[in-house]
């Protein structure tokens, strides 16, 4: 069965023009009651209108002034931060990398923890505008643990390639093996042992005071090895 289609026509004669102008026109009448009706409505309802808007206005500025004076709070407290080796060591390994990140934040590295499955040994990372980005590898071990020449290997394979490192740096509350000190010292990956440790993070040397990190240039042979 054909379904009928409707067609809108133009008015014939006098009649049906009439009969569309009053429709026409009750339509225009009805659109401006509408309209008064609204307006009226919002003319009696301004006083609750501005009342729900100035509310609205003071709970956001509230918030930015709590966002502001936490930022603030953590500025303060990172531009004094020190961590003592008795606490890095009873620290786990997420904390011990967490440490790190709040580290180079006080020494002026905004930085990341990125720390993880798959990190390409690269547990905290930080872009300085001068210095470039450090890219930090965190072995939290036992007291008197060792990190081996390994770890370098490792550091020095992923800083430029996977990372677009300006610098390298391997971390440890223990210690290094000779050869592992000897092999970064060649190659450009630096360490911080317990004693560069204390130093860093108890007495508040900055990092790149203590391994020398004094431009984006030293470490190019990262960005070039990429």
């Amino acid at each position: 069965m054909t379904r009928k289609r409707w067609q809108v026509r133009r008015p014939r004669g006098a009649a049906e023009v009439l009969s569309a102008l009053v429709v026409a026109l009750a339509v225009v009448v009805l659109a401006i009651r509408m309209a008064a009706a609204t307006a009226g409505t919002l003319e009696d309802a301004w006083p609750f209108v501005v009342a729900v808007t100035l509310l609205a206005s003071a709970l956001g500025a509230c918030r930015i002034v709590r966002r502001v004076r936490r930022h603030r709070r953590d500025a303060e407290r990172l531009a004094t931060l020190r961590i003592t080796l008795a606490e890095l060591d009873s620290m786990d390994d997420r904390q011990f990398e967490h440490a790190l990140r709040d580290l180079l934040v006080r020494d002026g590295w905004p930085a990341r923890r990125v720390g993880g499955g798959g990190d390409q040994a690269a547990d905290v990372m930080g872009d300085h505008r001068q210095r470039g980005r450090v890219v930090v590898q965190a072995k939290h071990t036992r007291v008197g643990g060792k990190v081996g020449s390994s770890v370098m290997y490792a550091v020095k394979g992923t800083a430029g390639p996977a990372h677009k490192a300006d610098h390298a740096v391997v971390v440890t509350n223990g210690s290094f093996t000779r050869d592992a000190k000897a092999w970064g010292d060649r190659h450009g990956v630096h360490w911080v042992d317990r004693e560069r440790l204390r130093r860093w993070a108890e007495s508040g040397a900055a990092l790149h005071e203590l391994l020398g990190l004094s431009a984006r240039s030293r470490a190019s042979r990262f960005k070039r090895a990429a």
